[in-house]
């Protein structure tokens, strides 16, 4: 059975590392720039970005989930946003993915947010079946925007 925890400094490599195998996956495996200097600030220094939990089965990392408060105008109230779901390949089909799913919607209601959200790869059919079959929406109509590098520092005038 699949324990979920709080991810704690002592899991900055670990974090790093599923991260990294996350990106394998996901087909992107050189665009990992974070450290687990910048990983750590991040989630555990002195104003936290974000948040993380470890799956675990038997006392051993089968995954993890990043995610951070967001907030909708809309609803008036603060939502969840998963930024990262990974299950390591040996524990995929154990229930893990559930068990993190499940465990971010319980914190979602705990901390009275109105939504809880995230992007999924339009090539990932797995996954997508997965959401749907938890019961997620596709917010299909909608369209993710991205400025970075460059493009961030010229949108900035900097």
């Amino acid at each position: 059975m699949t324990q979920i925890r709080p991810a704690t400094p002592a899991d900055v490599a670990l974090i790093l590392r599923l991260v990294r195998e996350l990106a394998e996956f996901e087909r992107e495996p050189d665009a990992v720039e974070a450290t687990e200097e910048m990983l750590a600030a991040a989630l555990f220094g002195a104003r936290p970005a974000a948040e993380a939990v470890i799956a675990e089965m038997e006392g051993a990392p089968v995954g993890f989930a990043l995610f951070f408060q967001n907030f909708s105008t809309w609803t008036g109230r603060p939502g969840l946003y998963l930024e990262d779901l990974y299950v390591t390949p040996a524990a995929r089909g154990s229930g893990t993915g559930t068990a993190l799913l499940r465990h971010l919607a319980g914190l979602a209601l705990d901390r009275g947010c109105g939504r809880f959200e995230w992007a999924v790869l339009d090539w990932n059919e797995p996954a997508i079946q997965f959401y749907r079959a938890m019961g997620a929406v596709g917010m299909d109509e909608w369209r993710v925007q991205r400025v970075a590098g460059d493009a961030l520092a010229e949108l900035a005038g900097r």
